[in-house]
């Protein structure tokens, strides 16, 4: 039997669920996968990181990080990862280490460029700075995810 985090997407034959971006300023997220569906709501934060959860033909079902969610055309959607900060004022160190000197600390809600990742840290951007912040802080990678 086929682990459930390890399930293949039908069309892509990537990981489901895997981690993506929006990739414009504005994604239509609607209830089937079909342009006739109607439009539930619509996601309006570029680069907001989404957990594909299921594929059809040109569609992808995703959430954002409240569990929100539905289909949305593979085209609105980009590869580049990002994350989005859980905990305010979350600290950005220099090195992978909770003693290592504080480089900047970003608010609740702010959206980074997601870098390398150990096992309980990663490599993030945003507005200028870089650095690296403990895992747990992050919402669009999983707990167990190691990126080089």
């Amino acid at each position: 039997m086929i682990d459930a985090r390890h399930r293949r997407g039908p069309v892509t034959n990537l990981p489901l669920p895997r981690y993506v971006s929006l990739k414009t300023d504005e994604g239509n997220v609607r209830r089937g996968p079909s342009l006739t569906q109607k439009i539930d709501w619509v996601f309006k934060r570029r680069d907001m990181p989404l957990e594909v959860t299921a594929e059809y033909g040109h569609w992808r079902r995703v959430q954002d990080s409240d569990g929100a969610g539905g289909w949305v055309h593979y085209a609105l959607l980009s590869g580049v990862r990002t994350v989005l900060v859980q905990e305010d004022m979350t600290p950005i160190r220099a090195r992978p280490d909770s003693n290592a000197p504080v480089n900047a600390a970003f608010e609740l809600g702010v959206i980074a460029r997601l870098g390398t990742c150990e096992l309980s840290w990663c490599k993030v951007s945003a507005g200028g700075y870089k650095g690296w912040v403990e895992k747990s802080a992050l919402w669009g990678v999983d707990e167990d995810e190691i990126r080089e």
